[in-house]
């Protein structure tokens, strides 16, 4: 029975002429058989595996591709409305692409900020120091309070988060009014702190730093102790480090937040309003003022992008590593 069954695995021109073979031959000619049959279902494997994943990447390209210019036509045509005359901002129908650019936006745009009694400088420096105050506020106090969120054990450490990201499910809509009277009640209306203050308990950036924090080892922290570190040294000296593409992160989320935040709810003084607030009352101009009101959506929209490009690579890495588990 063997003999037959080793017999079909033989080449025909030993069928027509039989010879005894030894075991040994029958081995060697056995395995080369199917070392042939082996490549040939590896070359029909590979042909298909090829064309299908050309295939794939090809129309996976071609739809990245379509979305990708669906995503920066808005952008392009931002760039085009703040260098198009006012003739061709009120074409119809309305092109993409400037004919005749020109700069007369942006001078129109200088010319009324400097009309204004408050000068354009005076709303730059209200808008650094509400922006700086509330982004770099909030990165410290989101790293402190994760820290122990993610690397100490205590009572009641669940459901402290939990109630973290239940806060996070509520739209800012919400806490608007419970807000204005805290903000009240502290007597710091009409101030700087009131969008500063709100600014640090942005929960996002809590829960995105304990996420972060809890992929770094614990035996960093142990030999720390070891040496003799206390837990303010551990944080600042070896666990801000090792998490720096996340507040980095963070820092850009509450950059963007601040920087589009008008202040009206809070200021009443002309003179602690930030440039956002100046900017979107030029926006509401009408057709007079519609040359700066283009000029003023591109800068509105150029200045976060700027930022994120300086620092896109630790948004990526970020946003690559997050949530993942050694």
């Amino acid at each position: 029975m063997e003999k037959a069954k080793n017999s079909r695995l033989l080449p025909s021109w030993l069928h027509r002429n039989p010879v005894e073979l030894t075991a040994e031959q029958e081995e060697i000619l056995r395995q080369k058989r199917l070392a042939k049959i082996h490549r040939k279902m590896k070359r029909k494997s590979g042909k298909k595996k090829l064309n299908r994943s050309t295939a794939g990447n090809a129309a996976l390209f071609i739809l990245m591709g379509i979305c990708g210019v669906f995503m920066v036509l808005p952008l392009v045509m931002i760039l085009n409305n703040a260098v198009k005359p006012l003739d061709e901002l009120y074409q119809y129908p309305p092109r993409i692409f400037v004919r005749n650019p020109t700069l007369n936006n942006f001078t129109d745009l200088y010319v009324l900020l400097n009309e204004s009694w408050v000068p354009f400088s005076r709303y730059v420096l209200n808008t650094i120091i509400i922006t700086l105050g509330g982004m770099t506020g909030h990165v410290i106090i989101a790293s402190m309070a994760a820290y122990p969120l993610a690397k100490n054990h205590f009572p009641g450490k669940k459901i402290l988060f939990s109630v973290v990201v239940l806060s996070m499910m509520f739209s800012w809509t919400v806490t608007q009014i419970p807000q204005y009277l805290i903000i009240s009640w502290l007597g710091i209306n009409n101030t700087y702190a009131a969008l500063v203050l709100p600014a640090w308990s942005f929960g996002m950036g809590l829960y995105l730093m304990k996420q972060f924090m809890e992929q770094l080892p614990d035996s960093l922290m142990e030999s720390a102790r070891l040496q003799g570190a206390n837990e303010w040294q551990i944080f600042w000296r070896i666990v801000m480090p090792n998490v720096k593409p996340a507040w980095l992160t963070l820092a850009i989320f509450q950059f963007q937040q601040m920087w589009a935040n008008t202040g009206s709810m809070f200021l009443r003084s002309e003179e602690l309003k930030p440039l956002q607030y100046a900017l979107q009352q030029i926006t509401s101009g009408g057709v007079s003022r519609a040359g700066a009101g283009a000029a003023v959506t591109f800068l509105i929209a150029a200045v976060p992008i700027i930022f994120f490009l300086i620092c896109q690579s630790s948004i990526m890495e970020t946003m690559t590593t997050s949530g993942m588990k050694d």
